[in-house]
C-alpha cells in the first residue's frame, strides 16, 4: 500500500505536572519550549512511544523490550535480541544495537550474520506540545517525614515547589503504510492486526510521562486530524490545532484548504470535539468536499483503521 498517514491528536485539557526535568532542591520543573515569545510546556515522542508499547504489550501483542521500575537509574529489560519478524514494539518502534566487536559475533551465533543492528521506527512522532503558553503556576504540597517506622525517608518534613498547568496538549504523528505492508518476516495477516492494535493504543493511550499518582492526564484524542495519502509530507501544519475567543477547538489552516481546493478533501478524517463544536455551515462544506466527519477521535481512528488493514478495532477489542 503505498500511502502514508499523517495525523495531529490533540488531548483534553487537564491539570498537568507530567514530564518533569531536573528537579531544583525542591522545585519540580515541568519541560518547556519556547515558541515565539512564549514557553510551552512539552512531552516526549520517546514517553508516548513507551507508553505505547507497554499498551500494546497489554493487548497480548509479543513484545521485546520492557521498562524495569524497581531500579535505581531509567532501566529496561529485552527478552532477546531486537527482531522486527517476531516482536511488535521491534517492528514499530525500531531499536538500535551498539554492539562491539564480541557482541556482533554474539548477535551472529544466536541470529545469522545478515541480521540488522538497527531498524528505523516505522511510527514517527514529534513532541506534544501544550496548547497555551506555561503561565507560571505552582502547587505546594507536604511530603511528612517519616516517625517511629522502620525506615526513614529524611530528617524533617518537606515543601514541595511543583510547576502545574492546566492545558491540552497536541502532537502529530505518522506512518508509511508501505513500510508496514511489505519487507520480509510477518505476514499480511498479522501486519493488519498489529497495525490496527497500534491505531487501538493510540486512540486510548494512557500512562504517559509519569507523575501518575498526582496527575491523572490522558494522552487519547479529544480531537484529530488525518490524512491518507500519497503524499510524502502532510501539507499543512503539524500543530494546528487553536481554540477561538469561545474556547472553541478549530483548525483553520485545514479547513479552509479544504474549502478553497487546496486539499483534496476525500483524503481527510476529521473526529472528536472539533468536529461537535464546528459550525453547520462548515460541516456542510466539508461533507461536500468528501471529507469524514466523526463526532468521536477513536471512530474515526477506528474508520482510518478499516480503510487500510479492513479491520475496525472499536468491533474487534481482541
Amino acid at each position: 500500500m503505498n500511502k502514508n498517514l499523517f495525523a495531529t491528536a490533540l488531548t483534553y485539557p487537564a491539570p498537568s505536572a507530567n514530564y518533569r526535568g531536573e528537579s531544583e532542591e525542591n522545585r519540580m520543573v515541568m519541560q518547556k519550549v519556547t515558541d515565539g515569545r512564549f514557553e510551552f510546556p512539552i512531552i516526549s515522542p520517546e514517553a508516548m512511544r513507551n507508553a505505547l508499547r507497554e499498551m500494546l504489550a497489554g493487548y497480548g501483542l509479543p513484545c521485546n523490550r520492557k521498562r524495569l521500575h524497581n531500579e535505581e537509574q531509567l532501566a529496561v529489560k529485552f527478552l532477546e535480541y531486537p527482531d522486527a519478524k517476531k516482536f511488535a514494539d521491534d517492528f514499530f518502534f525500531g531499536y538500535l544495537l551498539a554492539l562491539d566487536k564480541k557482541g556482533k559475533k554474539s548477535l551472529a551465533e544466536a541470529k545469522n550474520k545478515d541480521h540488522p543492528y538497527k531498524r528505523d521506527s516505522v511510527l514517527r512522532m514529534n513532541l506534544a506540545k501544550g496548547l497555551s503558553p506555561y503561565r507560571h503556576d505552582t502547587i505546594l504540597t507536604q511530603s511528612p517525614v517519616n516517625v517511629d517506622s522502620p525506615w526513614k525517608n529524611a530528617a524533617t518534613s518537606a515543601l514541595l515547589h511543583r510547576e502545574t498547568a492546566v492545558i491540552a496538549y497536541q502532537y502529530p504523528f505518522a506512518l508509511n503504510l508501505n513500510d508496514v505492508f511489505t519487507g520480509p518476516g510477518l505476514d499480511e495477516e498479522n501486519r493488519k492486526k498489529w497495525l490496527a492494535a497500534l491505531l487501538c493504543a493510540i486512540a486510548e493511550m494512557s500512562g504517559v510521562a509519569g507523575n501518575h499518582a498526582r496527575s491523572l492526564f490522558q494522552m487519547a484524542p479529544a480531537s484529530i486530524v488525518i490524512r491518507l495519502t500519497e503524499r510524502l509530507v502532510p501539507g499543512y501544519d503539524s500543530y494546528g490545532f487553536k481554540v477561538d475567543d469561545k474556547g472553541n477547538v478549530t483548525l483553520p489552516e485545514i479547513v479552509d484548504g479544504i474549502t478553497n481546493g487546496d486539499y483534496p478533501g476525500e483524503e481527510f478524517y476529521l473526529g472528536g470535539t472539533l468536529v461537535k463544536q464546528m459550525g453547520n455551515d462548515d460541516k456542510k462544506g466539508l461533507e461536500e468536499k468528501g471529507v469524514h466527519l466523526l463526532r468521536m477521535a477513536d471512530k474515526a481512528l477506528a474508520a482510518v483503521s478499516l480503510e487500510v488493514t479492513e479491520i475496525d478495532f472499536l468491533q474487534h477489542p481482541e
